[in-house]
């Protein structure tokens, strides 16, 4: 199971990514090297958006899909889900 995620970080920007283990990536982000370089500088991030596709190719397109988005798509996609 492939997960799609969107961080928010200390400055309320936005990142995106895919995964197999959410919870260690998230805490890669947060605390050591293994992170992204974009989020690294914007310690700490915090999980607000997750998804889950049942294959690599579908949790890559969905994640290029979300990338694409504006600001306010991301944030209304987000509201949704509270």
């Amino acid at each position: 199971m492939w997960h799609i995620y969107i961080l928010q970080c200390r400055d309320k920007t936005f990142y995106t990514g895919i995964t197999t283990n959410l919870k260690r990536r998230v805490k890669e982000h947060n605390t050591s090297n293994l992170g992204a370089k974009y989020a690294k500088g914007r310690r700490p991030v915090k999980l607000v958006y997750s998804i889950t596709r049942k294959d690599r190719s579908g949790a890559l397109k969905e994640e290029c899909r979300i990338k694409k988005l504006s600001r306010a798509k991301k944030l209304k996609i987000i509201d949704n889900i509270d």
